[in-house]
């Protein structure tokens, strides 16, 4: 591959990043909660997908989910923490 070939390289404004959520009130972090439990509903084989909003809600407290802001997009979710 030469020069010429390379791909551009995305803007870094342009790439999610990961929200601290001590900045988002609590009505936001719970609507990411519901929508994260509802997201797969009908391939996650649970009847009752928002029955795991607490164990989803203690995932975010204790880091293992995160939420990340796609500034593209404009939208925001639940996701693993990277790396």
């Amino acid at each position: 591959m030469n020069e010429h070939e390379k791909e551009p390289e995305q803007d870094p404004r342009e790439a999610p990043f990961v929200v601290d959520t001590d900045l988002l009130t609590q009505e936001q972090l719970d609507g990411l909660v519901d929508e994260y439990c509802t997201r797969f509903h009908g391939t996650n084989e649970t009847e009752l997908p928002l029955s795991e909003r607490d164990r989803v809600m203690t995932a975010v407290r204790r880091g293992d989910l995160v939420v990340w802001f796609d500034p593209v997009e404009n939208n925001a979710g639940l996701d693993h923490k990277p790396g």
